[in-house]
């Protein structure tokens, strides 16, 4: 086993999570723009974007444990997590009645982004108690590598 796989794990997951953040400031930037995308000579609103993220293994948590103990060899799988996809959020958008607004429609709806800015808080309290706790898993590494430094050179 590695010294440096939990800090490998750690890493992927600082970067997901970086990207997460990332996507949901986008969100929220743009939770009132009601022209996005030219879509056959009509503006479409902006869409919400969701970052997918998956283990870069598929194996079971059995066979990740024997692995680490030692039970099965030449099991060696890569650790960690990697972003699969930013997807859009095909909810409908939402439609408000606003005839004074430039994008209004005959009817006199405008359609705004499907942007929830609550759902964008939930998912960026996530994201970031997920980052943080990463970097403590990374400080916790590095604080046990070097008492272990500490210990050979005695």
């Amino acid at each position: 086993m590695s010294l440096f796989r939990g800090m490998d794990t750690s890493a992927s997951a600082l970067t997901a999570n970086r990207l997460r953040l990332d996507t949901v400031a986008a969100n929220i930037a743009n939770a009132n723009s009601t022209r996005a995308r030219l879509v056959n000579g009509v503006w479409e609103p902006y869409r919400r974007k969701m970052v997918e993220i998956a283990p870069k293994s598929e194996q079971s948590f059995d066979n990740l444990l024997e692995a680490a103990i030692g039970t099965v060899t030449g099991a060696n799988p890569e650790q960690g997590v990697r972003v699969m996809a930013i997807r859009e959020d095909n909810t409908p958008f939402k439609r408000v009645y606003n005839p004074d607004h430039p994008d209004a429609d005959e009817q006199g709806y405008v359609r705004l982004p499907n942007v929830d800015i609550m759902k964008e808080m939930v998912d960026m309290i996530s994201a970031s108690r997920s980052y943080e706790a990463n970097v403590t898993v990374l400080n916790a590494s590095k604080s046990m590598m070097m008492k272990a430094l500490e210990i050979n050179g005695r």
